[in-house]
């Protein structure tokens, strides 16, 4: 078995940064990619080179000997990579992250063509996004969800609203005197004799308003699964039925009269969005122009029924 100058590269970043993830992402490569080259050392060595925690990976005596042998070969090496390699000017740094497609379509869109950088957006749900934000395979993603891995962090930016909407022929006159009187438990009664509009999704923002206003699960299936809320808003401007979607996704076509604004609930379902990082990235720069854009556009316009 012969040894490759990358096993001792990625031994060294593990070394100095504490954890796989952050060597990943020093080295540009993946976290199974970190975990194979420690592996392969590891075996070519014949010792244990550190000890796995959850938190970090703490060097044994075996691999503090090694580290302090091979640090100043290293060292040299990348001197003369860093001396004789001409960089590109084209080159450019990839950041990926992951949201939510409306999130996407609502704030970053516009703006991709103008960015100084590649960008790869991920949809998909936010547990998932979560453990690849962890695993090194995401650098930010947009989320109203914490979650408990010790390498991230969350940062608060703005919130969203979970509001009942109506079609902008919908009738809603009965509707609004039965909120109106407060007579809540009919309210929910016609609302279950309608049509109802949802995602596979976002089942769930149904799901929290019923149980948070009328306390109780709801007990019936909306009538139509769409892809997207951008569809919802399509299919009911200037159309008949129901929803619950995040206010600033609808706020345009409020504006515009196509669809009706009904009722926040007594109970408003607030959901605060975070930027979540690991704590160590080398895409900070890139992140920040990031985080300003989804800043800007949530102060600009503000969520406000």
């Amino acid at each position: 078995m012969q040894s490759n100058l990358e096993w001792f590269r990625t031994f060294r970043a593990i070394y100095e940064t504490g954890t796989l993830s952050a060597a990943a992402q020093a080295l540009y490569i993946s976290q199974p990619g970190v975990s194979l080259h420690l592996n392969s050392l590891e075996a070519y060595t014949g010792y244990k080179l550190f000890d796995r925690s959850a938190r970090r990976m703490v060097p044994t005596e075996k691999g503090k000997i090694l580290y302090n042998f091979i640090l100043e070969p290293l060292k040299k090496l990348e001197n003369a990579e860093q001396h004789f390699h001409r960089r590109s000017q084209s080159e450019r740094p990839t950041i990926s992250v992951g949201m939510c497609f409306e999130t996407f379509q609502y704030t970053l869109e516009e703006h991709i063509a103008k960015l100084p950088f590649n960008l790869i957006i991920k949809f998909g749900e936010y547990p998932q996004m979560q453990q690849d934000l962890d695993n090194g395979l995401l650098d930010l993603i947009i989320t109203p969800q914490k979650g408990d891995q010790k390498n991230l962090i969350y940062r608060p930016f703005s919130k969203e609203r979970i509001v009942l909407i109506g079609g902008g022929e919908t009738d809603v006159t009965e509707l609004i005197k039965l909120l109106q009187h407060n007579e809540i438990q009919q309210a929910g009664q016609f609302l279950k004799q309608q049509l109802w509009y949802s995602t596979a999704a976002d089942m769930e923002h149904l799901t929290h308003f019923w149980l948070k206003n009328f306390g109780e699960h709801p007990d019936f299936k909306p009538n139509y699964i769409v892809p997207n809320i951008s569809s919802i808003i399509r299919c009911l401007s200037d159309g008949i039925g129901f929803s619950i979607v995040p206010d600033f996704l609808c706020r345009e076509a409020l504006d515009s009269g196509k669809i009706k604004f009904v009722w926040e609930g007594n109970k408003a379902l607030e959901n605060t969005l975070y930027f979540g990082t690991r704590k160590k990235t080398i895409y900070q720069q890139e992140l920040e122009q990031l985080e300003q854009i989804f800043r800007e556009k949530w102060e600009m316009e503000p969520v406000v029924i």
